[in-house]
């Protein structure tokens, strides 16, 4: 979110005739989930005492506002990860979502999950909403449909280009800018630009159109969230899928990830553990253990599969959570709360090492499968439609017409029709010129600097203790300060908080 104004727009003055702060606010998804809930709290906050007047705010995003890639695919597949009770854009206001959906005829249970197109409309709904009243507050609101590609610093107010070369000057910049940049997978450094090879299953059209009509064999790399995806998407349209993954595990499954039932003593003691002992992932884990302990007497162990087969194990964990045994998603919420608390302030390498040592348990419970893509996969499987393969390629060249994939061992190559890339996206990388007066909204060059360190203000700064620029970040793009910066009760938060700072500032 930017207060500006673009290079043609002269100081609008309020009736006073005192200057007001016009104030965009950009980035490449500024209108999605995190830069609605950023807009929506700083209107809530607006006039605050203080504070200089706002004239104008800009929001810049290619998507429309509130469709951005998290929650802006219409397919009906598309589901969304979390119960309707945690997707709240309001922190203070937790059953907002919920009460959103009633109003519209919804009459399902707060713990399930709805359709991501639910929750695109509840941003849009609220992003409108917030628009109506900035403009009883005389406030302008302005949607610019571009792409923010830079933002010079050092010479007065914070100057934005966006990718049409336009430029706009602002006061504050807050940047919520989501993740656009799909991972690159190992072994296809080199073929990311063939015509068979896609890089994301998002947008749902895109893949569609990639692959056009007729029965494909597909690969499929990934078998987590964004893979699964993949496989509905494609089993559903009649293509053949195979999945791949270095783990060649799926997730776990479970019935949906709702608010914690209650308080976790347990996992309050986190707080008190020591990143620097050797210990700290048995400590770590023995806290999540006690805290599933308190949901019933039934034992972890035994709320769990351990069949070596994903697919095998992927029918006993469904029957687990369709039986209604599975307890530890109760406090799957609570766990990444406590775990994101602990983590905050640690230097960027020391939670990045940190995620990696609990890469086994992130992977498979905390992004667990809702047991209703579990079944549909089940289904897929039971006809032929989709096999997850038992192991990652080794080798793959394009010839003949087809992709050759060869695993270890002395099998024969599979052959697929398309790869489709479902490994993720990169984290968003914010980058600091040479020269130290611009950043940048993508990787550097050499001698640029990422910005890899926020204090508690989430305000960017060229070093560790030097005076903070007149922007912030929000969402994602904080994941440099916390883990599963991506949670949106972790996003509303954080929102809330950019927004009652940039609402104050003086």
């Amino acid at each position: 979110m930017e207060r500006g104004r673009s290079r043609e727009e002269g100081q609008a003055r309020d009736a006073t005739g005192r200057r007001r702060r016009q104030q965009p606010y950009g980035g490449d998804r500024g209108a999605g989930a995190a830069g609605t809930s950023v807009f929506a709290h700083l209107v809530a906050a607006l006039p605050c005492a203080g504070g200089r007047p706002v004239g104008s705010v800009l929001v810049v995003d290619p998507s429309p506002p509130g469709w951005g890639l998290a929650f802006g695919d219409d397919d009906p597949l598309l589901m969304c990860n979390s119960a309707a009770d945690v997707n709240s854009l309001l922190p203070d206001r937790p059953h907002d979502f919920v009460d959103h959906l009633r109003a519209r005829g919804w009459t399902g249970a707060p713990d399930t999950c709805v359709p991501r197109a639910a929750m695109a409309g509840y941003c849009a709904a609220r992003w409108e909403g917030a628009r109506d009243a900035a403009k009883q507050k005389g406030v302008t609101v302005r949607h610019i449909p571009r792409r923010l590609v830079s933002i010079r610093l050092g010479d007065g107010s914070p100057r934005l280009r966006l990718d049409d070369g336009a430029e706009l000057v602002a006061d504050d910049v807050v940047l919520a800018t989501g993740v656009h940049r799909p991972r690159v997978p190992r072994g296809f450094a080199a073929l990311t630009g063939h015509p068979r090879y896609v890089d994301s299953p998002y947008p749902s059209a895109r893949l569609r159109a990639a692959l056009g009509a007729g029965r494909r064999r597909v690969l499929v790399l990934g078998s987590r969230q964004s893979a699964v995806d993949a496989a509905l998407l494609l089993c559903r349209d009649g293509h053949r899928t195979t999945l791949t993954s270095p783990s060649g595990s799926l997730p776990a499954v479970r019935l949906s990830l709702h608010a914690p039932p209650r308080d976790f003593p347990p996992l309050r003691r986190m707080a008190r553990l020591d990143p620097d002992d050797p210990l700290l992932e048995r400590r770590l884990t023995r806290c999540v253990v006690e805290a599933v302990r308190l949901l019933g007497d039934r034992p972890l162990r035994a709320q769990t599969s351990r069949a070596a087969d994903p697919v095998r194990r992927l029918a006993e964990e469904t029957a687990l959570a369709e039986a209604g045994v599975c307890l530890w998603p109760g406090v799957a919420v609570a766990v990444i709360e406590a775990l994101t608390a602990f983590a905050d302030g640690l230097p960027a390498g020391r939670t990045r090492s940190l995620m990696r040592r609990f890469d086994w348990f992130v992977g498979r419970y905390l992004t667990a499968l809702t047991v209703v893509n579990a079944r549909r996969l089940l289904e897929h499987c039971a006809t032929g439609a989709l096999r997850v393969a038992p192991s990652y390629p080794e080798s793959v060249a394009f010839t003949g017409g087809v992709w050759r994939v060869s695993g270890p061992g002395a099998d024969p190559p599979g052959t697929y029709d398309h790869v489709v890339n479902a490994t993720g996206f990169e984290p968003p990388e914010v980058t600091w010129r040479a020269d130290g007066r611009e950043l940048l909204l993508r990787p550097g060059d050499p001698g640029d600097t990422v910005v890899d360190h926020l204090e508690a203000d989430l305000r960017v700064r060229r070093a560790p203790g030097a005076p903070p620029e007149h922007v912030w970040l929000a969402g994602v793009g904080t994941h440099v300060r916390i883990p599963f910066a991506n949670h949106l009760r972790t996003v509303t938060r954080q929102a809330r908080w950019v927004a009652e700072q940039v609402a104050a500032r003086g």
